[in-house]
């Protein structure tokens, strides 16, 4: 059972393909209300971690809480864990937003019609309940004006807006983000992350696998470094980003430093 504050914890996740070890063994808690940051080089298995999470790629050891609930797994007589039934996934799933790099909107449907489908379909709300809070949740990331634009009519940082609110529909439990700028253009990144930061200020709990580093200063309440599969170091932005005990993580810090100005002079203030 995970404690009463506790969103989601994660214990002894291992992941392998094959004989390839992917994850090394992680173990993470996320209170509710908090933001995580996840970084690391490419290859270190965050996005893996992240999906493991929502058992979108189920760990071949390990268990997931999403507050009290044992996610994706049931618990046998003897202990043991068994597959849990697909329905069931599904609605604990529900419980679970997830944004990805590539957007993933259905493309024959409009912004509101991809936002009003899985309240339907999954919550079973009525027609006008559903328009009501996808307007809402469209008009929160700022595309009250596009509701009835097609994907291919916007923009990439507009899909991706509208990805989020389709995921703020089903009113989670927590937000998931896997690299959610990787794919935009320079110029559309800040109008993603202007709404990620508004979530973040208003304590949503979030997990953010980023590359932003610059966002994680600003926005995150922890972050994570992860290298090779494991967690090797966590804390505040203060910490991780201006004084980080590991060597690894000092490595990553100082590249991305010697790179970008503004996120020294960020760094410099935490």
């Amino acid at each position: 059972m995970t404690e009463p504050s506790a969103a989601l914890r994660a214990e002894g996740i291992r992941k392998a393909f094959g004989m390839r070890e992917v994850l090394g063994g992680i173990d993470l808690t996320v209170s509710r209300g908090e933001v995580v940051c996840i970084v690391g080089p490419s290859g270190s298995g965050k996005s893996t971690f992240l999906r493991c999470l929502n058992w979108l790629s189920p760990p071949s050891s390990g268990a997931v809480w999403l507050g009290d609930t044992l996610l994706g797994q049931v618990r046998r007589e003897d202990g043991s864990f068994g597959p849990m039934p697909n329905k069931t996934l599904r609605q604990q799933r529900s419980r679970i937003g997830m944004v990805s790099q590539h957007f993933n909107l259905w493309p024959h449907m409009t912004a509101l019609e991809n936002v009003v489908e899985g309240p339907r379909a999954v919550h079973g709300l009525k027609a006008t309940e559903a328009r009501d809070l996808a307007m809402t949740t469209l008009t929160r990331v700022g595309l009250a004006e596009r509701v009835a634009h097609y994907p291919g009519q916007l923009s990439g940082g507009q899909q991706q807006r509208v990805a989020i609110a389709r995921a703020l529909a089903m009113q989670p439990e927590l937000l998931l983000f896997d690299e959610p700028t990787s794919a935009l253009d320079p110029e559309l990144v800040g109008e993603v992350l202007d709404v990620m930061a508004d979530l973040a200020s208003r304590h949503t709990t979030m997990i953010v696998v980023t590359h932003e580093l610059g966002f994680a200063a600003a926005a995150a309440d922890r972050i994570v470094m992860m290298d090779a599969g494991r967690i090797i170091e966590s804390g505040p932005p203060r910490q991780i980003l201006a004084a980080p005990t590991n060597a690894r993580t000092r490595d990553f810090v100082s590249r991305y430093l010697s790179r970008n100005a503004a996120l020294t002079a960020l760094t410099a203030s935490l």
